[in-house]
């Protein structure tokens, strides 16, 4: 039998670190998690890992493991996503956001500078052929999206966004229809990553000759989220801080205005 090869020495394989997610808010009916980029909001295609998987053995749902989706976040997006633990909340809540009573706001990163404020009312279409949606001036799915700068940073604007209506990929599609598309959003005409030497002119690489990107994944995060309790009717309000590949990207692209 031929042995076994040592590893050479200095080489370690690195186990992937076990993905967490944060709860922001538990009770008997519902749940709010600050969901990471790369992680499904629901259980899809592939074998990409989804929030009520990750969290099946959390002792805290020992009671109620049942998540049941009441909206969506893209899978690479980060933030707010909240979740209803009984059939009843789910209807209220899905009910909620159907009649645009939840306010949403999202913190984007997007291309080029952003001159002032503003809303964007376009229709939306679904293009089918192309799995993603495209604004139009005439016809579409009413959608309408307002904006406020909050920083603006080398090559780049960070903008608040409210979603008045809750269409499909409606964010992406209305910035990139303005000729912003987020930083990172290859599907509606951003980049594939944010470089450091796209910027600074005295980048060196690394000692392989490698640059790591700032930011690699879509640079939408979803920051708040203000809705009724389904039981209770109080207001609640669950707020996402901004995680730490944005603020990083943030913090090396100021540096350079």
């Amino acid at each position: 039998m031929k042995p076994a090869e040592s590893m050479p020495e200095g080489l370690r394989v690195r186990r992937p670190r076990p993905i967490t997610i944060p709860l922001l808010y538990l009770d008997a009916d519902i749940l709010v998690v600050d969901k990471p980029p790369g992680v499904l909001s629901a259980p899809g295609r592939g074998d990409h890992p989804c929030v009520p998987a990750l969290l099946r053995n959390r002792p805290e749902l020992a009671d109620n493991p049942a998540l049941r989706i009441v909206h969506r976040l893209d899978r690479d997006a980060s933030g707010v996503q909240l979740y209803a633990r009984t059939l009843t909340a789910q209807r209220e809540l899905v009910r909620q956001f159907a009649q645009r009573e939840v306010e949403k706001v999202y913190l984007a990163l997007v291309t080029g500078y952003v001159a002032a404020n503003g809303e964007i009312d376009l229709g939306l279409v679904f293009d089918k052929s192309r799995n993603r949606v495209r604004a139009t001036a005439t016809g579409g799915k009413p959608a309408l999206t307002r904006y406020q700068i909050v920083q603006r940073v080398a090559g780049h604007t960070l903008l608040e966004c409210r979603p008045l209506t809750g269409r499909l990929h409606q964010i992406r599609a209305h910035l990139s229809a303005i000729g912003h598309p987020l930083a990172v959003d290859p599907d509606y005409g951003g980049g594939q990553a944010v470089l450091l030497s796209n910027y600074k002119a005295t980048y060196k690489l690394n000692r392989r000759g490698v640059e790591r990107p700032l930011i690699d994944r879509l640079t939408l995060h979803a920051a708040r989220l203000r809705f009724r309790h389904p039981t209770t009717g109080a207001e609640i309000v669950v707020e996402s801080p901004l995680p730490k590949d944005l603020r990083v990207t943030l913090t090396q692209l100021e540096r350079l205005v």
